[in-house]
């Protein structure tokens, strides 16, 4: 199973999403083709009901332990409850790798 079929699972699992996006960004930094490195998540669930985003983060970070002790180098998370998601219906963009040979 590759990661991010993994990262989907456990997040669906988990948090019984509304809305989950797991976007593989490897390409966008300096790593050999087809790596699964650097993920963007838009994840949006009532299970983060009075959560901050710090807490919300940390959530997603013990889920995904595993994952980042075996080469997830980066997760850029975009976390909403679903009226917070209603009134944006889109996460930021990420910005360009500014490191290794991707820069300019």
């Amino acid at each position: 199973m590759s990661v991010k079929q993994t990262i989907e699972d456990k997040i669906q699992r988990a948090l019984s999403p509304d809305h989950l996006e797991v976007i593989n960004e490897s390409h966008m930094h300096s790593v050999p083709p087809n790596s699964e490195t650097h993920f963007k998540l838009v994840i949006v669930t009532s299970a983060f009901e009075g959560q901050r985003q710090v807490q919300r983060h940390q959530q997603v970070y013990r889920l995904l332990g595993d994952e980042l002790d075996a080469g997830v180098h980066a997760l850029a998370l975009h976390t909403y409850l679903p009226g917070e998601w209603a009134a944006r219906a889109q996460a930021p963009d990420s910005p360009q790798c500014l490191g290794g040979g991707k820069s300019g």
